[in-house]
C-alpha cells in the first residue's frame, strides 16, 4: 500500500503521474485547508518529504526484491516523495503547484545527468533518490521561473 502510494501506481497510463497527482493535490488540499504562514508550509513540507522518503525507501526495498524487478513501475512512492520535494516553499497556488509538478515530472521522466546516476544506487535508495534528485532540479527551476515571472 506504501509503496503503490495508496494504490494510485497501480492505475494505467502512466502510474508515476498519478502518483505524483495525487501527492501534489493531498499538499495542495491540505495547504488551503490548514492555511499555514509561510515558513510553516516550508516547514511542513520539507518534513512531509523526509518522511515520505525515510518510509519509501524500505518499502520501496520490500516490493522490488518480492517483484523480482529493480524498479517497478507500480512503485510511485518514490514520485510522491520527489514532487513533495519540488513543492518546498513554493507559493501556495494551483499556478506554481501546477509548474513544480510538471517541471518534477519533466526530470523525473527525462532524468538529466546527474540524477540518472542516482538510479545505480542499491535497492530502495536507489527507487528513492532518482526521485528526489529530480524533485531537487524542479524545485530549483520553479523557484528561478517564480522570481522572473
Amino acid at each position: 500500500m506504501l509503496g503503490t502510494f495508496f494504490g494510485t501506481g497501480l492505475l494505467k497510463p502512466g502510474p508515476g503521474t498519478y502518483g505524483s497527482a495525487a501527492a501534489t493535490l493531498l499538499w495542495y488540499f491540505a495547504v488551503h485547508a490548514f492555511a499555514p504562514a509561510p515558513l510553516t508550509l516550508t516547514i511542513a513540507t520539507t518534513v512531509a518529504a523526509l518522511v515520505v522518503t525515510l518510509i519509501g525507501i524500505p518499502a520501496s526495498t520490500i516490493v522490488a526484491r518480492e517483484s523480482g524487478r529493480k524498479d517497478p513501475g507500480f512503485v510511485v512512492v518514490d514520485e510522491a516523495a520527489g514532487v513533495l520535494v519540488a513543492l518546498i516553499a513554493i507559493a501556495p497556488d494551483w499556478k506554481h503547484a501546477a509548474v513544480s509538478f510538471l517541471l518534477f515530472r519533466a526530470f523525473d521522466i527525462t532524468k538529466p545527468w546527474p540524477i540518472r546516476k542516482l538510479e545505480a544506487l542499491p535497492e530502495g535508495t536507489g527507487i528513492m533518490l532518482d526521485d528526489i534528485g529530480a524533485g531537487l532540479l524542479a524545485l530549483l527551476v520553479a523557484h528561478l521561473v517564480a522570481r522572473f515571472y
